[in-house]
């Protein structure tokens, strides 16, 4: 009997849990501001990755100047800031901060929370991600990209966060900002803390914030 009781408790847990990690609260964020910053060729000057970070957050404009001009969209077609294969718009941008953990949502520019809990230690493997402010996910999702062979997602997907990231990378040299790109993360272990589908992929992972020390 204290047996059954066990199993009953540890699933009304891990259901709790579940529930703890699925908010689904609408976050909208301001305007984007998109004109301004520092000319192009002095952010390519600017351009670098930093591995030190101030605990310093970025504040809600900062966050929405941010997503769009990584992956927003900047067009009345619903085209956006980056490119990819035949406009499958693949990626999904999961946000990890010490508040808790959000996707960007493109099409109402705003951010959907999906948990509470500061995931930034699951986030990657150097020691400076469990403290920077904020941890960007590319999530590739594969249903989108139909038709295409296991080899060309992996291709295009690969192809296509680079373009992503290097918003963000000169973005942050536009703004005095800290960021480097990551390929060491622990993709497993994301998707299930992220509560990935089968399809999506965990692709890389960039760190930003304000330069530390």
């Amino acid at each position: 009997m204290q047996k059954k009781s066990l199993v009953i408790f540890i699933i009304m847990l891990l259901i709790m849990g579940n529930l703890s990690a699925r908010v689904n609260e609408t976050v909208q964020l301001p305007d984007p501001q998109r004109t301004g910053g520092m000319p192009l060729f002095e952010a390519l000057d600017n351009r670098q990755s930093a591995r030190s970070y101030s605990p310093q957050k970025l504040t809600m404009q900062q966050l929405s100047n941010l997503l769009w001009a990584a992956y927003g969209v900047n067009r009345d077609d619903g085209r956006r800031t980056a490119p990819s294969a035949r406009n499958v718009q693949e990626f999904d941008i999961y946000l990890i901060m010490e508040d808790g953990w959000y996707v960007y949502d493109h099409t109402d520019h705003a951010l959907i929370r999906l948990g509470d809990e500061d995931l930034r230690e699951h986030a990657g493997s150097q020691e400076f991600v469990s403290t920077a402010p904020l941890n960007l996910i590319f999530v590739a999702d594969y249903d989108r990209m139909a038709g295409y062979s296991p080899e060309n997602s992996d291709f295009y997907s690969a192809t296509d966060v680079g373009f992503i990231s290097q918003n963000v990378y000169l973005f942050c040299a536009s703004e005095g900002m800290a960021t480097v790109v990551r390929g060491l993360v622990d993709r497993d272990l994301l998707r299930d803390v992220l509560n990935l589908r089968p399809s999506q992929h965990v692709i890389l992972g960039q760190t930003v914030g304000f330069p530390g020390n």
